[in-house]
Parts: C-alpha cells; structure tokens; sequence
C-alpha cells in the first residue's frame, strides 16, 4: 500500500475547496493528524465548484490555511498544498495511503460515499476514512460563511480571525 509500512498507514490527505477554511475545516485536520502521523492538506483549485469560481484565489485559500493552523494552535507538522487535477494522482505523487474527509449530515455521506467510491474503483490501495463533524461545528460550511459575510454580518464564531479578516476585505471590495 502507497505511503504506509504492512497494513499502516502513515500519511493522509484532508481535500478540499476550503473557500474560506472554517473552524470545522480545523476541527476535522486537527482529528485526522491525531489518528495519523503525517497529513496534508489538499487545497484544490476548483475553478468550477458549484458552477462558478472561488471567492478566494488558490494562493489566497493556501495562505488562510496556512495562518489558520498556526493561529489555532494545531501541529506545525500538518502540510499545506495546492493542487489541481484528480485527488487519487495527487495522493499518489505524495505517497498517502488515505483520504480524510468530514461529516456533517446524510446529504454530506451520499456525496462523500460516491467520491469514495470513485477513488476506490481509480486506486485500490487509497483507503477513505470519515471523521464524524463536531455538534459543535455541525452547522458550518464555507458557503453559508460566504452568505452571512457577503451580507456584512460577524463570523468570528465561525472562522479564525484571519479569515474574519479576509472576508471583511474581500466583500468590503465587493
């Protein structure tokens, strides 16, 4: 198996858009690099997410990624990369042996399930491990961050102070 000695596996990848980073985004790294000893974060590029761009360029959501981590505390170990083009080759290329992926509801199952799925059917040896979200962050996800800033309203409960910040700017601009 890819990035793992026997059966273990050693290194993982937490993808996604991450357009902004949320404190359930942090959650779900912060879980996986403790039932893992090496993790990468995964930002993609996305260009067509949803039918339409992101509100952060990739460098930008990198960044916020980056500052977040440091800023709440988590393991400067933790890597962050951008990449486009398919997950499983990206993981390949860094030699993961899985891919972690957070949980909110059914509807977050259904869509995460098939991925899997496909990953499975493209790469065999890429193990997919679903980390169940916090009650605590249940409810977040970045678009409804976008909507609530986009709308000039506070989401320093939802986001580090960085991507407060960003956001701010960003529909400041607007």
């Amino acid at each position: 198996m890819s990035g793992s000695s026997a059966d273990t596996i050693t290194h993982v990848v937490v993808p996604g858009t991450f357009d902004p980073v949320t404190f359930g985004h942090l959650d779900v790294i912060r879980r996986a690099r403790r039932l893992f000893p090496r993790v990468t974060v995964a930002v993609a590029a996305s260009a067509n997410k949803h039918g339409r761009g992101t509100s952060f360029t990739l460098e930008e959501r990198v960044d916020m990624i980056r500052e977040a981590i440091e800023l709440e505390g988590l393991p400067a170990d933790i890597e962050v990369l951008p990449f486009t083009g398919l997950l499983v080759t990206f993981c390949h290329e860094l030699g993961a042996g899985g891919v972690v992926k957070g949980l909110r509801a059914m509807t977050d199952f259904e869509y995460e399930l098939q991925q899997a799925d496909l990953n499975s059917h493209m790469a065999p040896d890429l193990e997919s491990v679903f980390v169940m979200s916090s009650p605590k962050y249940g409810y977040v996800s970045s678009s409804i961050v976008r909507e609530i800033s986009a709308m000039g309203s506070d989401v320093s409960i939802l986001v580090p102070a960085n991507v407060n910040a960003r956001l701010r700017a960003h529909f400041a601009a607007s």
